[in-house]
């Protein structure tokens, strides 16, 4: 009976990871919203800068608030949030309300991702930890491919979208939120009662907050904070800046440029779903290594090529290379200090604002000097991730 409810409690997870990958549609939506608002790429590019400056807000009382009301909660208000955001883009595409979803869109996510990682941990109990958490990304990645090629869908083809046009993204994936949320509300899920160690039953907030922080002294968990940052950067990065790439050296239309996003996500997916496998046989300093080399090839190719092959090679080895780097990470952290796992979770999450900092630079520099300035931005994460290399055990 047990096993029968870890299985359906890992289904409900794995949707609940699908929720999480529509925070990737902000790469392709920003480029949408530009083009129907008319405005340069540093404006468009607040928007995911903003979806993803709400997990430095939110993600280390995210991991207080588990503590007080347990992780499935969390997750399931994380998932009503992510929810009302998809719903405002049916009342239209101004500014300020597109402004008003991704910021829920952000908000959501936040809490989703410090909380659904250890929600895993606690249905997996033990063993295999970073590969059931690249699985979990491999689902992920799904919803993410999934919206560029929605969104093109709904600009170009004649079909009855109640005038959304590309916005008929949002009610599609507002009803497997919908879907999700109710699947994980109707499973049981065996939580700890306590996730807190025996002195401190009863912490107050400003002290958990201070504990939280405190973890940041020790080098493996900073070092991991940074490297989640120059991870997600390159990932929003590269999510948002492919498509741009691609019309500024061949000319290309955005609904035709949209699949350099897919191509980057369908890529992640195979990372993800290859990486799963590889995680369990492979050393993994090894494969950590692949990924990054791989990375830092991709960027050369973004950085000076102008053919379609040498163009979508380069995103597909960046998807590839980049597929698995969250879950070494984020695995190692959780393990370093395994006693503070929802206070290590929040950090990391927090880690997550990376998306804010790197599209904000990479905005300026491709104002600046076009997209390359943008592929300069991101191969500095690039080097950093080859920096961390010595800390995959």
């Amino acid at each position: 009976m047990d096993k029968k409810i870890d299985k359906l409690a890992l289904v409900s997870v794995m949707l609940c990871f699908f929720a999480m990958g529509f925070v990737d549609l902000v790469g392709i939506a920003s480029n949408y919203v530009k083009k129907d608002l008319g405005l340069n790429d540093a404006t468009a590019n607040i928007f995911p800068s903003l979806v993803f400056f709400w997990f430095l807000i939110f993600s280390v009382p995210t991991g207080v608030l588990m503590n007080k009301i347990g992780r499935k909660k969390t997750v399931l208000l994380s998932l009503a949030v992510t929810v009302v955001s998809l719903l405002l883009p049916a009342f239209g595409e101004s500014f300020g309300l597109m402004l008003v979803s991704f910021s829920l869109l952000g908000i959501g996510n936040a809490l989703m991702q410090t909380s659904l990682n250890p929600l895993v941990a606690t249905v997996v109990r033990g063993g295999h930890l970073a590969s059931t958490l690249t699985f979990g990304q491999f689902v992920k990645a799904i919803a993410s491919f999934m919206a560029p090629y929605i969104a093109a869908w709904g600009a170009t083809q004649a079909i009855p979208n109640f005038g959304l046009g590309w916005r008929v993204l949002f009610p599609i994936y507002l009803f497997i939120g919908m879907a999700a949320s109710l699947m994980l509300l109707s499973t049981p899920i065996q939580e700890e009662e306590n996730h807190t160690s025996d002195s401190e039953k009863s912490p107050t907030v400003a002290h958990q907050f201070a504990a939280s922080f405190q973890l940041l002294g020790k080098p493996i968990v900073l070092l991991s904070f940074i490297g989640i940052m120059c991870h997600v950067g390159i990932d929003v990065g590269t999510n948002t800046t492919a498509p741009k790439i691609l019309m500024e050296r061949l000319g290309m239309t955005l609904d035709d440029a949209a699949f350099a996003t897919s191509l980057y996500f369908i890529f992640r997916t195979i990372g993800c779903f290859t990486g799963s496998f590889f995680l369990r046989v492979v050393n993994n300093r090894l494969f950590f290594i692949i990924s990054i080399t791989m990375m830092a090839l991709s960027m050369l190719g973004l950085f000076v090529g102008t053919s379609k092959l040498v163009l979508y090679t380069a995103i597909a080895l960046v998807g590839y290379g980049n597929s698995n780097v969250f879950s070494l990470i984020f695995a190692q952290a959780l393990q370093s200090v395994p006693e503070k796992q929802n206070e290590v979770s929040g950090l990391m999450i927090m880690g997550l604002f990376g998306g804010t900092v790197f599209p904000l630079f990479m905005g300026f520099a491709s104002d600046a000097m076009g997209q390359a300035g943008a592929v300069l931005v991101m191969a500095v994460g690039v080097a950093y991730l080859f920096s961390y290399i010595r800390n995959v055990k």
